[in-house]
């Protein structure tokens, strides 16, 4: 009896699509879903008006869990791949379109929406057939066509996001890179008139202060490479997958380093300065530095921490190792 209520539900779900949204209820109960295919199988092979199958259904509107199922159904997957719509849009030229606003506000930036949407591309592509990643559907269009066109407009302000983001920091690290190079020839304390050497050179606070400022150098020149890179990148969108991604996260990773290493530098010249006699006002001054690095920190932890994220998922999904519904 249970089983036969959840399938007339189910029916009614599949049967009141609208022609505007398909709410995120319909397909996205994923417990919902795994029981009632266990209980009527048959369902796996049901099309609503539009042709579309659960598995289309879930990929065109970007419910993962649900498209996760997939994996789960063992051979009968080729099968159900191959299905089309109305318009003869296979599984991949829905993959193809633009995701639901709902779904493109989960991440940051337009950039990281970009490689989101490459993503899931790339994930849907690897179940179906050579030749359907090449079909065209009523239109005439394949599915990497359909893509190009669906996100020109998604490419085009990742382009000016990523491009902005990337100015910005550049002048921030060309500014670290010119103190830090200054700094590095104005040792602190100066030179003995008779060796030349500096006159803290055997001063564990001086080897800090050189280390650090020769660290600073290093890393906000890198910071300023990885950031010109970007500036003068093609900004083609597989460039949006792992290329671009990864050059703004050694960027704003090296620019952070750089930060960190100027502040050790000035903590360390103000302690040579004031020595131990002095140490109640060095050391607020070298709380203070800390916490502008920790300020830098939390403030680009949420975007560092997203960039990351998707570039260390090789999927944007987990396949289940051994999971079968039946």
């Amino acid at each position: 009896m249970l089983a036969d209520k959840l399938l007339e539900l189910m029916r009614k779900k599949v049967s009141a699509r609208s022609d505007e949204e398909l709410p995120a209820l319909e397909f996205g109960n994923y417990g919902f879903l795994t029981v009632l295919i266990r209980f009527h199988p048959e369902l796996l092979w049901k099309v609503d008006d539009q042709k579309l199958s659960i598995f289309h259904a879930a990929v065109a509107h970007r419910h993962e869990k649900i498209f996760r199922l997939i994996y789960d159904i063992g051979a009968r997957k080729d099968m159900i791949a191959a299905y089309k719509d109305e318009n003869d849009n296979n599984i991949l030229h829905l993959a193809g379109k633009l995701a639901p606003r709902i779904q493109l506000k989960i991440d940051s930036g337009a950039a990281l929406q970009m490689q989101e949407e490459l993503l899931w591309f790339k994930e849907v592509e690897v179940i179906v057939q050579p030749s359907y990643r090449e079909m065209k559907n009523s239109e005439g269009k394949t599915p990497y066509l359909l893509f190009t066109e669906e996100h020109k407009e998604l490419r085009q302000e990742a382009e000016k996001w990523m491009k902005h983001t990337a100015s910005s920091c550049m002048v921030v690290a060309t500014l670290i890179c010119t103190m830090a190079f200054s700094a590095t020839f104005t040792i602190p304390g100066g030179n003995d008139n008779n060796t030349g050497k500096p006159i803290f050179l055997h001063n564990r606070l001086f080897m800090i202060f050189t280390v650090s400022t020769a660290l600073a150098v290093f890393s906000s020149a890198t910071s300023v490479l990885m950031f010109l890179s970007i500036l003068t990148s093609r900004y083609a969108e597989e460039d949006f997958l792992y290329s671009l991604p990864s050059r703004l996260v050694l960027g704003i990773g090296s620019l952070f380093v750089s930060i960190a290493s100027m502040m050790v530098a000035f903590g360390a010249t103000h302690f040579i300065f004031l020595g131990h006699d002095y140490a109640r006002i060095a050391i607020p001054i070298a709380a203070f530095a800390s916490g502008t690095v920790t300020l830098f920190a939390l403030l680009q932890f949420p975007l560092l921490s997203d960039l990351i994220g998707h570039i260390c998922s090789r999927s944007l999904l987990s396949h289940p190792e051994d999971r079968p519904l039946f």
